[in-house]
């Protein structure tokens, strides 16, 4: 049993992809973004801060959940290893999860692997987080 809703994994994932797939600004006239450059790292962008804000404000539990799917998609647990990899992210967290995750670049795909892993439909989850959004 996981530590943390799939809804919130999924949550992070989306919102990881859209970071992932950002880029370098190319101009630097003004900060208006627009539908061609949508992709563009710009600092009115709020994908990041909200991300690292909802990470922050996880419980405990659910942030050393959310590092145990993500050891178990990079393999460095297997899913049966969840117990062990979840007190391990406990024990052994000596910085801001909301950092220490942020800084791993394929984060969305090692939380969506580490959630298959776990039994969990990626594909539906993340299709319904989408259209909320």
């Amino acid at each position: 049993m996981m530590d943390i809703s799939p809804n919130k994994v999924g949550f992070v994932i989306v919102r990881a992809r859209e970071l992932s797939v950002k880029v370098g600004r190319w101009d630097r006239s003004g900060d208006d973004a627009d539908a061609d450059t949508i992709y563009e790292s710009r600092r009115s962008d709020a994908t990041g801060s909200e991300l690292k804000s909802f990470i922050k404000n996880l419980n405990e539990d659910e942030k050393a959940a959310l590092v145990a799917i993500m050891w178990i998609g990079r393999e460095t647990f297997t899913a049966d290893d969840y117990d062990e990899a979840f007190e391990t992210a406990r024990q052994e967290a000596s910085a801001p999860t909301e950092n220490y995750l942020l800084g791993i670049p394929l984060l969305a795909d090692y939380l969506e692997d580490g959630l298959e892993s776990l039994g969990v439909d990626t594909s539906e989850l993340e299709d319904e987080l989408y259209r909320k959004l």
